[in-house]
């Protein structure tokens, strides 16, 4: 079957989040992305002790590189070339890819591709229809131009931070779930679609900067727009929202078991009162209206919670979803894997890893149903489509191949220990 986006051709120099899941985004549509390292700089989520298995030796042997399950994740569907972008001939060989390829993709700090004689004036002059995407921190021009971050510090520097907590509180700190890497990445491959698509129409690439702090900027517009209406910063508010109540986690009868209830208008409310069969809550001068509710929020909460807490979660869904309330269980992480929802649409897709065997690695977060992505290769290990590459690509013989390894210009596979 067709792929939207099989024609082209990636070049990535990734690492860690933000850059790789961006290819892999392109990748899982059908690009062919081609992932550059080296055996000195190779994805920092290569790097590590594997967060599963038990695999002690494999350190000593070179293979836990090729063995971490977040990198298997965000790199499926990609081939690995191992070059040295500091040898002149590896310099060289990057080159004669880009004539052969149609975007190049870094999320490097800002000036290294420069400093490699690899930036975007270098490499559009070897191919004027190059489309190149650059990732930072905070983009190319302004005082923060040169900031080096991750996306902890992203969150921090865009304003979520300061958010993030229960009401009447100070913020709790900054979020560890990679939320700007996403967003950024997510940005960035749309960017790069974009791109394609005007170069169809003009013929000519273009550069892209995306910065990942405006990447999540663009994620908060009440946020950031409530100090212009109202003259006053966004605060914490944990589950409460300022405009519907009850909105909020409550506890079940199951242990440790949630429940998600979000009501937003007056028939939503209603029937809530009447399935937990407590009417007497539409007569109470606390929650007789909107407003009320919300400036009794804590009273309310309360309320709920004592009802909740009778029954199990799995009976407060049944109950509420056939009065179409907004009503979700709070799953645990490990849950989410085996949700039967998530197992019948194959959310988790199974791949069979050569040196780690079955994986559950996340699928694609839209369908084309015509064309849909498709998850057709594992992750690779590190240098594994180096003479692939050589060869078919550039035409280069075995031997060339072997001479190039021995000046230090390429890693081949077989040489690691």
């Amino acid at each position: 079957m067709a792929l939207p986006l099989e024609r082209f051709r990636v070049i990535e120099f990734g690492t860690a989040w933000a850059g790789p899941m961006a290819t892999q985004i392109l990748a899982d549509m059908g690009a062919d992305v081609i992932k550059v390292e080296s055996r000195v700089y190779m994805d920092g989520l290569r790097l590590g002790r594997p967060i599963v298995g038990d695999d002690i030796a494999g350190g000593d042997e070179g293979r836990w590189p090729d063995l971490q399950p977040t990198f298997h994740a965000l790199n499926r569907n990609k081939r690995s070339l191992t070059v040295n972008l500091k040898h002149p001939r590896g310099r060289e060989i990057i080159k004669d890819l880009v004539r052969v390829s149609d975007v190049v993709l870094t999320n490097f700090a800002p000036g290294v591709m420069e400093k490699l004689g690899l930036g975007y004036e270098e490499l559009s002059a070897v191919n004027p229809r190059l489309i190149m995407a650059e990732m930072s921190a905070a983009g190319r021009s302004g005082p923060l131009r040169d900031l080096v971050g991750y996306a902890p510090s992203v969150h921090a520097m865009s304003g979520l931070s300061s958010v993030l907590g229960y009401e009447g509180e100070p913020p709790l700190g900054t979020v560890q779930v990679p939320y700007a890497d996403a967003a950024s990445a997510l940005a960035t491959a749309t960017a790069v679609i974009a791109a394609l698509w005007m170069r169809e129409k003009t013929g000519h690439g273009q550069f892209i900067e995306v910065s990942e702090i405006e990447a999540v900027m663009a994620l908060l517009p009440e946020v950031l727009l409530l100090p212009s209406m109202t003259g006053r910063d966004a605060e914490p508010r944990g589950n409460r929202h300022p405009l519907m109540a009850p909105h909020g986690n409550y506890p079940t009868a199951d242990e440790d078991g949630w429940i998600s209830i979000a009501v937003d208008s007056e028939e939503e409310w209603q029937e809530l009162a009447r399935a937990a069969g407590h009417e007497e809550w539409l007569a109470d001068a606390r929650f007789a209206s909107r407003e009320a509710r919300l400036r009794n929020a804590k009273e309310l909460d309360e309320e709920l919670s004592r009802w909740t807490k009778t029954l199990s979660t799995d009976e407060i869904v049944a109950l509420l979803a056939a009065r179409n309330i907004a009503v979700f269980p709070v799953r645990h992480i490990g849950e989410v894997y085996f949700d039967p929802h998530h197992q019948e649409r194959g959310v988790f897709p199974t791949t069979d890893h050569p040196l780690v065997g079955f994986e559950p690695i996340p699928g694609l977060a839209w369908r084309l149903h015509a064309t849909p992505g498709s998850i057709r290769r594992v992750a690779p290990c590190l240098g594994e489509h180096t003479v692939e590459i050589l060869q078919d690509l550039l035409g280069l013989d075995r031997a060339e191949i072997e001479r190039l390894a021995q000046e230090g210009a390429v890693d081949l596979p077989s040489e690691r220990s």
